[in-house]
Order: structure tokens, then sequence, then C-alpha cells
């Protein structure tokens, strides 16, 4: 693997996606986790931000364009090459991930599916080699998952639209270049038939951002509000073009199906560093005269966790493949971003538990995990709303 001083994208924007190519940069990925994002996962605890070299190099590895065409710079992986990768990725801390991952998936996806070609050749190249940060503002303050009741408006004045509205727990805000903004277009009782998505130049007048959030967990991430006071953007700014006016809401559903395979490989991957870490403490620790790993108790957790990552592992992949070959895979996201999830959180109780009290100690680390993969559960949908689109797609199925 190229040193942190001289990485370089492994997969150039003219070359395919070869499985002997992707494993290259899959060793590369892991190295880079072992030797440079591990490393750092304390700093990135106390500073409460990611270090600007790490961001340079995630930058100069071509992480930002992971599945972004190479015709706009990206490195063009498909759905089940990502999930695999953003396995890798995520054996290290969930903030480094967040970082680049508006820019893979939320913040730009929309502009990749619905954009014009204008709107594509603009902001996509930027956002494949970092240049720009994408963040996704659809959270308010009285909607999170209800994305079909959002109360942001837009009010059409010639060929403009004056947007004000408050965003709740926008990702990345902090940082953004552009946002993919939801807004209000029509009555509020047109529900997802009124919201239109908008590209959001962060340097618009009339955008002011909250403090940072303090969260539980993922320190390193930044998340704010993002006010909106008579932001006005030209209907050209629409996604899509102003013929998509009122379209936002398919758009946003795109975003978040994909959105839900890529969260279900994070839970893969931070649950099986949870596990690898409880392992070989378990190994390392005697009680009763003899390792931890040796009473079968202990075992019974350790191994109820490998069996569900293998389980989650292989749902992940399964449909992400799905999703390659038929182009979406609603219910199955839903499904295994729901189950990947879910895992994540009952391996990192487990986890704890192995540790005993020195779990319950932050300088354990599995403290720090057991506090950041929560939030797996709520965003992109929460498990509730897993369970609404599951149950809502496997009655449409049979009508």
């Amino acid at each position: 693997m190229p040193t942190h001083d001289d990485q370089k994208p492994i997969i150039s924007a003219t070359d395919a996606v070869d499985e002997e190519t992707f494993l290259q940069l899959l060793d590369a990925v892991d190295r880079f986790v072992a030797e440079r994002l591990i490393p750092n996962e304390t700093r990135v605890e106390e500073e409460d931000d990611i270090p600007a070299e790490i961001i340079e190099e995630l930058r100069d590895m071509g992480l930002f364009g992971l599945s972004t065409p190479p015709e706009y710079g990206g490195l063009g992986l498909n759905t089940a090459q990502e999930a695999r990768l953003v396995e890798r990725l995520c054996y290290a801390s969930l903030a480094f991930r967040s970082l680049l991952g508006t820019n893979v998936g939320i913040g730009a996806k929309g502009i990749f599916f619905d954009g014009t070609a204008e709107q594509k050749e603009t902001y996509l190249p930027g956002l494949a080699s970092g240049e720009l940060i994408a963040s996704f503002a659809l959270t308010e303050p009285d909607n999170g998952s209800d994305a079909a009741h959002i109360r942001t408006r837009a009010v059409r004045d010639g060929d403009d639209y004056v947007i004000s509205g408050t965003k709740r727990f926008i990702t990345n805000a902090t940082r953004a270049n552009i946002f993919t903004l939801l807004a209000r277009t029509g009555n509020i009782e047109d529900g997802a038939r009124g919201v239109t998505a908008f590209i959001l130049p962060a340097d618009t007048p009339g955008i002011h951002l909250g403090p940072v959030d303090r969260k539980m967990g993922q320190r390193g991430t930044k998340t704010c509000d993002v006010i909106l006071d008579n932001v006005r953007l030209p209907a050209s700014a629409i996604i899509g073009g102003p013929e998509r006016v009122n379209q936002g809401f398919r758009t946003a559903m795109k975003v978040l199906d994909r959105g839900r395979i890529h969260i279900s490989a994070m839970a893969v991957g931070t649950a099986q560093r949870m596990l690898d870490m409880a392992t070989a403490y378990a190994m390392e620790r005697h009680q009763f005269g003899k390792p931890i790993c040796e009473h079968q108790l202990v075992q019974a957790l350790l191994a109820d966790s490998q069996t569900e990552i293998a389980a989650a592992r292989a749902l992940t992949r399964a449909t992400a493949q799905l999703n390659d070959q038929q182009g979406k895979a609603v219910m199955d996201a839903a499904i295994s971003k729901y189950f990947a999830t879910e895992m994540a959180g009952r391996v990192a109780d487990r986890a704890v538990q192995v540790f005993g009290g020195a779990g319950y100690m932050a300088d354990s680390q599995i403290e720090r995990f057991y506090r950041d993969v929560r939030l797996l559960r709520i965003y992109e949908g929460t498990s509730q709303i897993q369970q609404i689109v599951i149950a809502r797609e496997m009655i449409k199925s049979r009508t």
C-alpha cells in the first residue's frame, strides 16, 4: 500500500473494476485502516474532529468517489463492491466513514440518480475527489423519518424559489459545500407528492448553521441545524431540472434505499471489530485459574456474536447483489439494515459483558464502540421504519 505521503487512487478513472483490481483496493484499505485510522481513533475521540492529514489521505486514495462512475472521476464500484469495502473501512471508528459517507451516499446520490447532465458535470467530479463535501438536508425538528411531511417551504417567485425552514441533525453540515435539500413546493396535504429536491450551494445567502451537536457517540462526526431564511434558488437548482418539481420524495427514497445497504455493511464491519476485541480479551483475561474464553458462558457470548455477524454479512452481500441486478431492492435493503444494525447493538452489548467492569471504562475502547453503534439503528430510517417498509412491501407483493 502507498504510504500516507504518496497515496493515490488504486483504481484510476479509466480502469475497469475487475475483481483483481478490486482486491488490490481492499488490501490497500485494510492497511490504511490498520496503519492510519485505528492509531488515530483516540485522537479523534479526544479532539472531536478528524485530523486534516487523514482527510487528505482519504481524498488521495479516491475513497470519496467509491461509487461515482469513472466518467466523473470516481472509482465506479457497484453496490456489492461498495458493501465489501465499507465493511472493511468500518473496522475502524465509524467517524472516518461518516466524513466521506455523504459523498458516497446520501449527499451525492440524488444528483447521480436524477440530476441533469449539467448538474452531474458540475458537481460529481468535485464530490468524487473530495474537493467538495455534500450534505443531505432532510430531517427537521418535527419530521425525521416522516419525510413525506416535511415543512421547510420553497415558494415560487418568478424563475426562483424562496426557501425557509430548519433542518436538524444534518451530517457534515459544517464541512458542506453543497446540500441536497428537500423542501415542500406543494401543499402539506399533498404529502410526498409535494416535495422537491434542490441542490443548494452552502455559500448561498440566507443559510445559517446552528451550534455543532453534542452527541452520545461518534465523536469526530459533525452534525448541526441548518437554518434557511428566505434562501433564493433558481428553478434550475431542482435536481433533474424544473420539470422534476414535486418529485423529490422519489429521489430521496432512491438515495435512502441504497444507503441502507451501505449502513448494513457498516454494522457488519464495526461488529467484527468489537468481536475481535472481545475474543482477544477473553483469551488474555484469567478468572478461576484459566482464560475466560474457556468458560462456556463466555464462549456462548462469542459464538452468538460470530453467528449473527456471519448472517448479517451474508444478508448484506446478497442484498447488494440484488440491487445491482435489479436496480433496486426496497424490501431487502430494509431487512438488511434492520437486522444488521440490531445485530451490531447486540454484539456491542455482549462485548462489554465479556470485558466486564473493564468494558465500562473509557480506556477499554469497547465503551466507545458501544456508544457509537447505537446511532446505526436510528439514522436513514429507524428500525421501526424498516419494519413498516418490510411489512408494506410484503403486503404489496400479495395484492
